[in-house]
Parts: C-alpha cells; structure tokens; sequence
C-alpha cells in the first residue's frame, strides 16, 4: 500500500525516491517543463498498480489473515528490492541506521494499519481517512491560514464519510485508517532524512527489510504454516509487485523529469483510484454521499499542495 514518495511534508506521498532525483542549475527536475505526458502517465499507473494490489491484498486475506498479507507483501518485496538494489551495508553511523530503522518500523506500522483498515472497511474509504495523516502534516508544515480552510474541507469529508458516525464504516477499520494516516505521516519524515542519507533506493530497500522483519512475527502468529502455500506465495507476490516494487518504479523515474507539487496533486487522488479499484475487483459500490465525502477530501489534498507549491 503505502511508501515511496516526495521529500516535501505537504506532498501526500512516500518521499525517499526523492533522493534519487537529479536536479538542474535552475532547482528543477531535468525535463520538468516538457514531455509532461510521459511522467504522469508513470504516476497514474503507478497510482493504479498500488490501489489494485491493495485490492488483491483483500482478496488474500481470508487465506492468510490481514497479519499475513502484510508479512508477505513487506518480506517479498524486500527480498525483490535488496537483490535489485544491493545496498551497501557499510560506511553509515549510528544515527543513519537508527534513521532507517525508525523508517523500516513506520513502514510496518502503516502498512498494519491499513491492512486490518480495509479487511473491516472499503478500501475507498480506507484511503480517504489514510489520506489524512499527510495532510494534516501538510497543514502544520505550512502554517497559513489558507491551509485551515483545506482542513475544514477535508474534515467535512470525513464528516460526510462517516455519516454523523463511524459505527456506519466499523469504527475499528476507521480507527485503524486513521491510525495508517497518522503513521504515513511519520513515515514520511523518516523517509526524508532516509533519502538524505541513503543513496538512490538503497535507503527504501533496507527500511522495506527491516518493515519485514518486524511484522513477519505478527505474521506468522496469525497464519502459520498458511503463509507458505505455494498458491498464497504467488497471491503475495503479486501484492508485493503491485503494491510496492512496481508503483515506486514508476515513481522514481516520473520523480525525475516532473515537479515535486505536479506529482503530490497527482497522488492526491489516490482515494478515486482506490474507491474504482475497490468497485472493479472487490465490487464495492459507493453510495453518492460517499462519492461527495472522496472528492471532498480530494479536494482539500490538492488545495493543500498547491497552495504549499505557490509559498
């Protein structure tokens, strides 16, 4: 589900491929100005490959528990990552690794939020409050009064989402997708401090090993012998691929020739991807009063990021 993104607090994304992006004289992405097309045709699908992984998560966990889907998805894409990557293991202090190690255990605290989030509720309305972490970070980080405007309009939305109460969405889901949000907030500074301190990935694929290692016990505990059903291995895989090593491909390379504020307001639309890919492979429909909630909330994402763009 969630991870890498860009280095600015009121991007609502996963910041570390950041680090990777070559910039020019003027402090621009090279290409930045032209050939816009192909960069965000990279977003979008790899806004499209993280929402259906999550899909096909949903999918998987009444073989392997929402424990288990997260122990797969971070151990196999780990595994995917430190062999493409092979990031250098010496030569960091001590802070560098506390930094990457905080990074790997927001990564994890995310990732098993959101899971036990949408094995309760639909994954539309898990992202939509998961959304609210990052931007609630970007309120803070842009302390103009403009931005309380885009916070209102976002807790209307959930206002609107939660219909008076989240006992309509099971108010355990909802926590646990507020508790992502408030966690992909943290991930997103350690991200930052991780992609200053790592070279290209290779900061992503040590934190996404040490994600691994820390949930792979939560795993294992709910699932057992389950997770390695060969069948279960490859639905995992496939959510690894999807949800992680794919998008943040994709991601990188667009992170390269488009503007940081471009890209956050392509991500700020995550929650419509997520709610298409919850209606296309788990068919589950939204009601036009949690259509309203979405766009709302959507609406205050963008707002947000482009008036940090225009400061």
């Amino acid at each position: 589900m969630k991870d890498a993104r860009t280095a600015d607090a009121s991007a609502v994304t996963r910041p570390e491929s950041a680090a990777a992006r070559p910039h020019g004289p003027d402090g621009r992405a090279p290409g930045a100005g032209t050939g816009a097309v192909g960069p965000v045709a990279l977003v979008v699908g790899g806004a499209l490959s993280l929402q259906f992984g999550a899909a096909v998560a949903v999918l998987l966990m009444p073989r392997a528990g929402a424990l288990g889907v997260v122990s797969l998805r971070l151990a196999l894409a780990a595994l995917v990552l430190l062999v493409v990557c092979r990031p250098r293991m010496r030569g960091h202090s001590r802070s560098d690794w506390g930094t990457v190690v905080a990074f790997g255990a927001a990564l994890a605290g995310m990732n098993v939020c959101f899971y036990q989030a949408i094995d309760r509720i639909p994954l539309g309305a898990a992202v939509t409050l998961e959304v609210l972490g990052p931007l609630a970070l970007s309120v803070v980080a842009s302390r103009r009064l403009v931005s309380l405007v885009w916070a209102g309009l976002a807790l209307a939305g959930v206002a609107l989402l939660s219909g008076g109460g989240f006992d309509r969405l099971d108010p355990v889901g909802a926590g646990f997708a507020l508790g992502a949000g408030a966690m992909w907030a943290v991930y997103i500074v350690f991200s930052a401090r991780t992609g200053r301190r790592f070279p290209q990935a290779d900061g992503l694929a040590l934190a996404m090993a040490v994600g691994a290692v820390l949930s792979l016990p939560l795993g294992v505990a709910e699932a057992g012998a389950k997770l390695a059903v060969p069948s279960t291995l490859g639905l995992g895989l496939a959510v690894a691929l999807l949800s992680s090593v794919l998008p943040y491909t994709m991601e990188l390379m667009a992170l390269r020739r488009l503007p940081a504020g471009t890209f956050a307001v392509l991500m700020s639309l995550e929650p419509a991807v997520a709610a298409l890919a919850g209606f296309l492979v788990l068919h589950q429909a939204l009601s036009a009063t949690d259509a309203a909630a979405i766009a709302l909330v959507i609406a205050a994402s963008i707002g947000a990021v482009r008036s940090r763009a225009a400061r």
